[in-house]
């Protein structure tokens, strides 16, 4: 069945970054996928987590750094990183921000990110 979905979800972070759901659980109702597209401000961190998702990430501007392992990995635009379910990992952007897109698969949900 086609589904049209006429415009993202804005979901709501602290610490300025946006996040347009296009395609989960609150865009609508989609528990297998979620599809978003992120802008994160200069600067921007979140805390660490332990997500129970496989979550693609596809960096289109600036640079995202996942931590990981006691390693950072830098990820520049044109490239992707993936995390596994399971693995604790921390999301910042570069000095310039980053837009990047995430994919996560089960879809994302605040209980499956497993914050600290």
């Amino acid at each position: 069945m086609v589904r049209k979905i006429e415009g993202p979800a804005r979901i709501p972070v602290p610490g300025g970054k946006v996040i347009d759901e296009h395609v989960g659980r609150v865009a609508g109702g989609d528990e297998a996928i979620s599809i978003a597209h992120m802008t994160a401000p200069p600067g921007w961190d979140e805390p660490p987590q332990t997500p129970s998702f496989t979550e693609y990430t596809v960096v289109l501007r600036g640079v995202v750094l996942v931590e990981h392992d006691g390693d950072v990995t830098r990820v520049e635009a044109g490239q992707t990183v993936v995390t596994s379910p399971g693995e604790k990992v921390r999301y910042s952007a570069g000095p310039e921000g980053a837009e990047y897109i995430a994919v996560c698969l089960p879809a994302f949900s605040p209980e499956g990110a497993g914050r600290d």
